[in-house]
């Protein structure tokens, strides 16, 4: 070795005679091979370095070879590896990696040993052709690989220490796919047959198509506990309404056929077994229907809780389906069979005796009502609330049996017959023409709760019939006086002046010629409850128009309230559609000019209404008052009174070309002028300021 060497190996053995002073002095400054070696250790100070797992620098290219400038040399098996001492001994000199960890290991001593043989890498010799790489390459279990490769780490690989070199927690990405939910699968049946309920019937019956599982879905009996088939009955096949009846049948408490003639066929053939599935109806209801009376009986012997029966006009209905209500049905309540024209009251009065809560009977055109003993039996029983018997053969005698009963008790002061008060509520007598005066007049003082009382076409009625009448029903809300021509104006002011007046609802007095304004302008101003009122063909003018506009002028609450509180945040009026209070019919009332349905219109596009008038008038003015009430009813007020203007130009117009005098062309032009006017602000306007296009039009129409 040169003396350089073994001087330097002298002053570095531990033994030397200046190894003392070194530990207290600086450093001497290594150069050349010693200053390498020195570098190698420094690298080797870590233990972190041989770990498999090490991430490598930011300036180390992956794709290429691994050299000896990049990794550690101290390994358990490397020859220059060195024990650690204490961790506690200070460093002689020689600096480490730069660390937090207080417990980082330092080299007390420098060993080295100098007689291994050293190959110098990369050294040009002159006349030699290099064959060797430049580098040598790291050993395979060193390498550092890429990051797919970190994620595969072995457990004692990826074990973390305390050290400042550790590598980090790198999350393992899951490479799991998300599973698929079939949330109607999943779903429970009840939650299912919820949301099948939200469906029509015949949108459940489209769906049935779907698929097998949804066909048993849509026709579970669940879904139809209430089949009402009124609302399409024309649309659905006989065939489908059959497999709802069959398969719904232990569910279904309302069954109504409404209508349903397409069922002629399939009574005969599945009569049996629709009858044999049904057998919870509480209410049935046939009217209109093909039936026949094997399929009726059966109905009514497998259902013994009906409480409501219609069977309006149902051919196959006669006295022996009435006996067999009467026996198998003791909750009946309500019974229809007007129309009916192979029954009479022989049949319904086995069903007074054994129906102990029949409340509603409808019977119109029925025959046998003047019968005494079914109409004992009705007195006896008082349970009825509701009889319509329109078209029927009742006379004075039967209902005076029907209100008092026979040979009932007279008051000696009052004249009137000493008897339990009646509990009907609802009569309909029209056009019962055997009745008269005398029997209208035992209404009288004996239904103290009645609300409803038709008797139109009664022609045979006057004044007398209704003067005491109001008198003794307080509670009056419908009434009906339709085509009676003896009724004059007195009889009007008695009900204006009645008890009933505060809350009477309908009014129907068509085609009563007598009546006109001198009955009429009482009953507007006193009953302040009216909803609608017919006055077809009467004597009624402008004046009955005026006063409904003003007394529902007077209703609205609105009007009473001042406008600067009925304002919004904004200073604005708030914009709400109004509603309609009192419909008005006047239909062929010679008397009702343009001015009076002007004036309706008038009052209906007064700002900040709530309430407002409707009107049937002559159908000349019709279309123009429906295009005013639809742009009231959408609040385009300005809208609505730029019509009612344009229409009363118009109107004027037309009665100023009518007149006879100089100018009449003139006349005539305006006139035409103010009807284009008048179409085109009807249908909406003209579009884009030009009128449309018109021509002369057909010239009979």
């Amino acid at each position: 070795m040169p003396a350089d060497l073994d001087g330097t190996t002298e002053l570095l053995t531990a033994g030397g005679p200046r190894a003392e002073a070194l530990r207290f002095e600086e450093p001497v400054k290594l150069k050349g091979r010693k200053r390498f070696l020195q570098t190698l250790q420094r690298i080797s100070s870590s233990p972190s370095l041989a770990r498999m797992g090490r991430v490598p620098s930011s300036n180390y290219r992956a794709g290429g070879k691994a050299s000896m400038s990049c990794v550690s040399l101290a390994s358990s098996a490397s020859a220059y590896g060195h024990t650690y001492g204490n961790p506690s001994h200070s460093s002689v000199g020689f600096s480490t990696a730069p660390t937090s960890a207080v417990t980082t290991p330092a080299p007390d001593n420098q060993s080295f040993d100098f007689k291994s043989r050293i190959r110098i890498i990369g050294q040009n010799v002159p006349g030699q052709t290099v064959t060797a790489p430049l580098t040598a390459p790291l050993p395979p279990e060193v390498r550092t690989g890429p990051k797919e490769a970190q994620h595969r780490a072995t457990p004692e690989v990826t074990a973390i220490d305390g050290d400042y070199f550790s590598k980090p927690v790198l999350e393992v990405i899951s490479d799991r796919k998300p599973r698929n939910i079939d949330f109607w699968g999943e779903m429970p049946n009840e939650i299912k047959v919820h949301i099948f309920r939200f469906l029509k019937p015949w949108e459940l019956v489209h769906c049935s198509a779907v698929s097998k599982a949804w066909h048993k879905m849509c026709f579970d009996g669940q879904l139809w506990t209430n089949i009402d088939t009124h609302e399409y009955y024309r649309d659905i096949p006989s065939a489908s309404l059959v497999r709802i009846m069959t398969a719904a049948g232990p569910f279904v408490r309302d069954l109504n056929l409404r209508g349903c003639a397409q069922l002629w066929e399939k009574w005969t053939t599945h009569g049996q077994a629709i009858s044999d599935a049904c057998q919870n109806l509480e209410c049935f209801s046939l009217e209109g229907c093909r039936i026949d009376r094997g399929s009726v009986h059966s109905f009514l012997l497998d259902n013994t809780r009906l409480v409501h029966i219609n069977f309006c006009g149902v051919q196959a209905i006669t006295n022996s389906e009435l006996r067999t209500i009467a026996q198998r049905c003791p909750q009946l309540e309500s019974l229809n069979v007007s129309w009916c024209t192979h029954m009479d009251t022989k049949g319904l009065h086995k069903i007074v005796q054994c129906c102990s809560k029949l409340k509603e009977l409808k019977a119109s055109e029925t025959r046998g009502w003047a019968e005494k003993e079914f109409m004992l039996e009705l007195f006896q029983r008082n349970t009825l609330e509701r009889l319509i018997v329109s078209h029927s053969d009742i006379d004075d005698e039967a209902l005076q049996l029907l209100l008092q009963g026979s040979d009932p008790e007279i008051d000696p002061l009052t004249d009137k017959a000493i008897v339990p008060p009646r509990r009907f509520r609802h009569l309909n007598f029209s056009r019962c023409n055997l009745l008269t005066d005398q029997g209208i007049k035992c209404l009288s003082h004996n239904v103290p709760q009645l609300a409803g009382l038709q008797v139109s076409h009664i022609v045979s009625l006057t004044d007398d019939a209704f003067q005491h009448l109001f008198e003794g029903t307080p509670l009056l809300t419908h009434l009906d006086m339709e085509e009676i021509d003896d009724v004059t104006n007195s009889t009007l002011q008695t009900l204006a002046q009645s008890p009933c007046a505060p809350i009477l609802q309908h009014l129907n007095i068509s085609y009563c010629e007598n009546l006109g304004d001198t009955g009429m302008l009482h009953v507007m101003r006193h009953c302040k409850s009216l909803r609608t009122v017919d006055m077809d063909n009467t004597r009624v003018s402008d004046l009955v128009l005026t006063e409904a506009a003003a007394q529902v002028r007077k209703r609205d609450h609105r009007q009473m309230i001042p406008l600067s509180e009925a304002l919004d945040c904004y200073g604005n009026v708030p914009r709400i559609a109004p509603k309609v209070a009192l419909h008005l019919t006047v239909y062929d009332c010679q008397n009702v000019t343009w001015t009076g349905i002007r004036e309706i219109m008038s009052r209906n596009t007064e700002p900040n209404r709530s309430l407002v008038v409707s009107l049937k008038c002559f159908y000349g003015y019709q279309d123009t008052v429906n295009e005013h009430m639809k742009r009231v009813r959408s609040g385009r007020l300005d809208s609505a009174m730029r019509l009612e203007r344009k229409w009363a130009e118009y109107m004027i117009a037309t009665e100023e070309a009518g007149a006879v005098g100089a100018g009449a062309r003139r006349r005539r032009r305006r006139a035409r002028e103010a009807a284009m006017v008048h179409a085109d602000e009807e249908e909406g306007g003209p579009r884009g300021g030009r009128r449309r296009a018109r021509s002369g039009g057909c010239v009979v129409m």
